[in-house]
């Protein structure tokens, strides 16, 4: 099961929840669907992740993620592809 839109998927992946780059390498991690981890990624920045969002429960309330959350809730997707945007 994925811990952030917590839907019954084949497969889940390691989310740290503070990024390895931001000093998470040995730290915490979730079980995350790819779609959920993808667009975590794509969304939030590393740095925004070890601030704000270092816990399941932050992460599924940053307003960034909520129409994404409300879609997928109600979706069978098992992958997506997302890219980030270029600055």
């Amino acid at each position: 099961m994925c811990e952030l839109c917590q839907r019954q998927v084949l497969e889940v992946s390691r989310h740290h929840l503070v990024p390895r780059e931001e000093g998470g390498r040995y730290g915490p991690t979730v079980a995350l669907c790819q779609p959920c981890h993808s667009t975590v990624h794509l969304l939030l920045s590393n740095k925004e992740l070890a601030r704000r969002y270092h816990s399941v429960e932050a992460l599924r309330t940053a307003e960034e993620l909520q129409k994404y959350l409300h879609w997928i809730r109600r979706s069978r997707v098992e992958r997506i592809r997302n890219r980030r945007r270029r600055g």
